[in-house]
């Protein structure tokens, strides 16, 4: 069944999917979570790049550009924090 939801309900959660792609790619490059553990890097990277799969599969998207959406899946699916 789809989700019905209005056109600022998909531009809050394409946001949030922004925020997961900033801390993805944070915690890759060493900006971010610095001084965390890297278990706590990791799981943060698994549960946003969770998120971001369950989202992109929604069908409410229209025109929105998912390009850095997919880029941060596949590069926290390829990180391993050490």
């Amino acid at each position: 069944m789809s989700e019905v939801k209005t056109a600022e309900e998909i531009a809050q959660d394409f946001t949030a999917m922004g925020h997961s792609v900033e801390l993805i790619n944070g915690i890759i490059d060493g900006s971010r979570m610095i001084g965390e553990e890297a278990a706590d890097r990791q799981s943060a990277v698994d549960r946003n790049v969770e998120h971001l799969e369950l989202m992109v599969a929604k069908d409410y998207w229209t025109d929105e550009d998912m390009t850095a959406v997919d880029t941060a899946i596949v590069a926290g699916k390829a990180y391993t924090a050490s």
